[in-house]
């Protein structure tokens, strides 16, 4: 059986290039999905852990459309024979 690997605020919020309380904020707004592991559900000081599966998710969900699409070459129009051309 394959235990999944879980981080903490900090290290999630370094993997994503950002703070830790934007992690924070991303788990209260429910865009990051996330486990309290502290010892009481009501304790004031929650103890997050993100998932690995769930930061990929989250992250997923975060690619922009025109990451997806490959890009195209783009072609010029051939010079035309016989015009002059006062701009290159």
């Amino acid at each position: 059986m394959q235990v999944e690997k879980h981080f903490t605020t900090q290290q999630a919020a370094e993997m994503v290039a950002m703070t830790d309380d934007g992690i924070v904020s991303l788990i209260h707004s429910g865009e990051l999905i996330a486990t309290n592991v502290a010892r009481s559900a009501d304790s004031k000081r929650p103890r997050w852990r993100i998932a690995e599966s769930d930061l990929g998710r989250f992250l997923l969900s975060r690619r922009h459309p025109a990451s997806q699409q490959q890009a195209t070459k783009s072609t010029r129009r051939p010079k035309q024979t016989g015009v002059k051309q006062f701009f290159s």
